[in-house]
């Protein structure tokens, strides 16, 4: 029940309430301008809210009461559709559906009286207080726990928005595996993609970039990963004036950071240079004015570093561009990872996704990489290649990221781990990134395909060490 709940409550576009019983308690308050005394609940008017900025969800009231103090209500909440002294709803409904561009499966009604249940046949998603009447009860997906008045409308409100912000539906056309613009195939069943994160570890020398691009080939990296950001974006403005002592002198941070920021000129080279060499290379694109400036550039995908997860604004802008996006999910929580799930999935439940576990500690310590979160992944997106984005030092815990099915890995590289700089201590050398690449294709080798055979290296010691064998054997060992 819960999983049909949750389909039909991550469609809703616009939540519809009824007035008494719900947003009040159904009782009768007489002032002197008629119903003016009527008591709205606190936690109902933060249900609005949160259904606003959550969810993006609106309130609509439909009700045939006509009180003063639920006109002042709406206009506090900034609920335009409100609709007083209504006999019939129906109508009303087909007009917001009309009005919205809703399909009726868009809309949600909480309401508790039998002048409801019109209304409740015809929408996607219904609910009603646990003191509705028995016949509402009857035919309400949803029935609250508080009462009207107590905060229902706010408990079916957050019914939506966990719904919305948790649920993932992956599309039936995702099959794990994800080609790139240059043919290359990432996913389940394919050679794991192995990425050298550059990052911000050539220290703003081109000629470092160049050096960290060679070794990558010589180690047979599939790709190299560089970082980009707009200074002035992503540096705090109370840290610019702070003083730092850097290679280059003492200076400002925000000196430093544009110091060690590639421009045009530098990634144009990167560019070329990558493609006369035959390696793969993309940016972590850490702000929108970032991503514009890529676009000036054919590269296979964007990464999303982990600090951006939640900043839709910038996920936004990478989904505009059509490239593949890798989701970094390192100091996530597993809601906001489904948040951000969602919200691609919303923008195209098609769209090429990779997703990396990751912990964002530089370096990591074992006791923190919790691989098992690779299965958990693969098990909970099974659409979705997924993948493994390590900090830590040494290189074992990575091929073992592959072992339990990652089917990418990115590690930080470096020229030598005692360079100046926040990355390099958490990155490894070019002798260690060789030995990963080829610890992992070893594994890839040794994994096999999981059917039971006997081969021809063992025939020979079957002959000499077991005691009884079958006649199969014989006749394969006097044929040889």
């Amino acid at each position: 029940m819960k999983e049909i709940l949750q389909q039909k409550a991550v469609r809703i576009k616009l939540l519809i309430t009824d007035c008494d019983g719900v947003l009040t308690d159904g009782g009768v308050y007489y002032g002197d301008q008629g119903e003016d005394l009527k008591k709205f609940n606190i936690r109902d008017g933060m249900g609005v809210e949160r259904l606003r900025k959550l969810a993006g969800v609106e309130t609509a009231i439909i009700t045939g009461e006509k009180s003063p103090s639920l006109v002042n209500r709406a206009k506090k909440l900034q609920i335009e559709e409100l609709h007083l002294f209504i006999k019939d709803k129906v109508s009303v409904l087909d007009s917001l559906i009309r009005k919205y561009d809703l399909s009726a499966e868009e809309v949600a009604y909480i309401g508790d009286d039998y002048n409801d249940a019109a209304v409740m046949k015809l929408v996607g998603l219904t609910a009603c207080p646990a003191d509705a009447l028995p016949g509402i009860k009857a035919i309400a997906d949803y029935t609250c726990q508080t009462k009207g008045g107590d905060g229902s409308f706010r408990e079916f409100a957050e019914l939506i928005i966990e719904a919305k912000t948790s649920y993932v539906q992956l599309s039936s056309a995702k099959t794990g595996v994800i080609t790139l613009s240059n043919g290359r195939r990432i996913g389940k069943g394919e050679k794991c993609y192995v990425i050298a994160e550059i990052g911000i570890n050539h220290n703003g020398s081109l000629e470092i970039a160049k050096q960290l691009i060679d070794e990558a080939v010589a180690a047979n990296v599939d790709a190299v990963k560089f970082q980009k950001r707009t200074p002035e974006i992503c540096v705090p403005k109370d840290q610019w004036e702070v003083m730092r002592d850097t290679p280059w002198g003492r200076m400002s941070y925000i000196d430093y950071k544009r110091k060690t920021e590639f421009g045009i000129a530098e990634y144009a080279t990167i560019d070329q240079y990558c493609k006369k060499v035959g390696i793969d290379w993309f940016v972590s694109a850490w702000d929108v004015p970032s991503v514009d400036f890529m676009e000036q550039f054919d590269t296979v995908m964007y990464k999303l570093a982990s600090a951006s997860l939640t900043d839709f604004a910038l996920i936004q802008r990478i989904l505009e561009t059509g490239r593949p996006l890798m989701l970094s999910t390192g100091m996530s929580t597993m809601k906001e990872i489904e948040a951000a799930l969602v919200f691609i999935n919303q923008f195209d439940a098609n769209y090429p996704l990779f997703v990396a576990h990751s912990t964002s500690a530089y370096p990591c310590r074992p006791e923190e990489l919790n691989l098992k979160m690779i299965e958990t992944l693969i098990n909970k997106l099974p659409g979705i290649p997924i993948g493994y984005s390590g900090h830590e030092t040494g290189l074992g815990t990575t091929v073992g990221a592959v072992a339990m099915g990652a089917t990418f890995v990115e590690r930080h590289f470096t020229l030598d781990r005692a360079m100046w700089g926040s990355d390099h201590a958490a990155s490894v050398e070019p002798q260690g990134f060789q030995r990963l690449v080829r610890d992992i294709r070893d594994l890839e080798i040794a994994a096999g395909d999981g059917i039971k055979k006997v081969y021809e290296s063992e025939l020979a010691p079957m002959r000499r060490l077991r005691v009884n064998i079958s006649d199969e054997f014989i006749e394969k060992s006097q044929l040889n």
